[in-house]
């Protein structure tokens, strides 16, 4: 139980896949629900770009008790980013596309029911995934899920926003089919410790599951303090079409010219003209070089008690 919670602000974004279909009355409905469990809630719509993340930070500001994210992906790494370090607590209501962190956790996506669940949530202090770029000057940013570089680089970066509003992850994969006849599989070399691997894509996990149904890093932990590594080292088109029943069943493992490894840092330095795309959380953040390292005691997250 989140036992001395009594105020919160509702983050939602209007453009996130499916709370474009959310009426006022819903919404409200929602308002309501927190507000029989004892959380009076303030709501903040987000506009252009950056809001999200700004909202957050003006909430650790302000003090107040709770956030809660009602968005996809993207939002929910924008409010990590502006949370990250602070105790405030962070909780979801999904209304996105893929909604990974909501299938880590067994969050409904009836967006009612989850909100039912928040008081009944309890608080569980994790660690985050940093990425730093160097693309004009060193960058940071956190993340909560997943990152990769390579094929789901390019297709986060090549995806259009407008077929991504109208049709979910139906624009995914029809950009992924684009991308399968024209990607070029840039090299990059990993190294993490004393390893050091040629590879094609790399996929940084802090949970098992990936986008839509796919599972990659099943040996990922939320509650760890350490990434799962997937490496793949082929560049071989119909050997990458080949995974695609592997990782929908979360068997990649049996899949040749792959790696795994558990690490808390790993860095990417590129090795053909080409440099591949990078993507944390779903959102494109630059390309290679980058590193990853993981940062302990960063966000305070709320659990549902059905979350296994």
């Amino acid at each position: 139980m989140l036992e001395g919670i009594r105020d919160a602000l509702l983050i939602l974004n209007p453009q996130a896949g499916r709370a474009r279909k959310l009426p006022g009355e819903q919404i409200e409905r929602i308002q309501y629900i927190l507000a029989r469990q004892g959380i009076e809630t303030d709501l903040a719509l987000v506009g252009p770009p950056g809001a999200a993340e700004e909202m957050a930070r003006n909430a650790v500001k302000s003090r107040m008790q709770l956030v809660i994210v009602c968005g996809g992906d993207g939002t929910l790494n924008a409010v990590v980013n502006g949370l990250a370090g602070s105790h405030v607590p962070l909780a979801l209501l999904p209304a996105g596309t893929a909604n990974i962190l909501a299938k880590e956790l067994s969050v409904s996506w009836n967006i009612e029911r989850a909100a039912e669940t928040i008081r009944r949530g309890t608080l569980r202090r994790i660690a985050l995934g940093k990425v730093t770029t160097f693309d004009d000057g060193v960058h940071n940013r956190y993340f909560l899920s997943v990152a990769g570089a390579g094929p789901d680089g390019a297709m986060v970066h090549a995806v259009s926003d407008r077929l991504k509003r109208r049709t979910g992850m139906l624009a995914f994969w029809a950009e992924g089919l684009r991308q399968f006849a024209s990607y070029r599989f840039p090299r990059f070399r990993v190294i993490s410790g004393d390893q050091s691997l040629i590879g094609s894509l790399i996929v940084v996990g802090r949970t098992k599951h990936y986008g839509g149904p796919l599972r990659l890093t099943t040996g990922a932990d939320l509650y760890g303090g350490y990434f799962e590594l997937m490496i793949c080292t082929t560049r071989s088109r119909l050997l990458y079409l080949a995974y695609l029943p592997l990782a929908f069943a979360g068997r990649m493992r049996w899949a040749p010219h792959t790696h795994f490894m558990r690490t808390t840092s790993v860095r990417c330095e590129p090795l053909d003209g080409d440099a591949a795309w990078l993507q944390v959380d779903g959102e494109l953040v630059g390309h290679l070089p980058a590193e990853f390292n993981i940062v302990p005691d960063a966000l305070t997250l709320v659990v549902p008690s059905t979350s296994a």
